[in-house]
């Protein structure tokens, strides 16, 4: 269980990238109750794979595996969601306590987030080697 995979379709191949759609299903989407129940989410999702054996290997159409370590599942997790949640909360904290304004603590929460996206923006081309999704044979 250290691995995150979905089955999916190859959409398209360009070079040694690879487009891979599948549908992320909710943890409940499995539960013989699902149809009649507004929780069960599913979603298409395309992922891009950089992967130059495998686009010799597969055409489009092909049904493949995509994979992600689960490490990196959580990494990803922790800089979208907590990481942001901290550094709101923190800005909201210390302005509020500073300046006894709520108003104010609150546009310097949320606005605290525009730098932190800001630089996640800057970084993009690092994180997405890092976060790499890789077809497993």
């Amino acid at each position: 269980m250290n691995r995150i995979s979905h089955r999916g379709v190859v959409e398209t191949i360009e070079g040694d990238r690879i487009e891979v759609r599948f549908t992320q299903t909710s943890a409940c989407a499995a539960c013989h109750v699902a149809g009649h129940c507004s929780a069960a989410e599913s979603r298409e999702k395309v992922v891009s794979v950089i992967d130059r054996s495998a686009a010799r290997s597969h055409a489009v159409g092909d049904e493949v595996t995509v994979a992600m370590t689960a490490d990196n599942g959580r990494r990803a997790v922790v800089l979208a969601f907590v990481l942001p949640f901290v550094l709101m909360v923190s800005a909201l904290s210390l302005c509020l306590w500073l300046t006894r304004r709520e108003d104010v603590a609150a546009l310097a929460g949320v606005g605290s987030l525009a730098p932190y996206y800001f630089i996640l923006y800057l970084c993009r081309g690092r994180l997405a080697r890092r976060f790499a999704f890789v077809i497993e044979e």
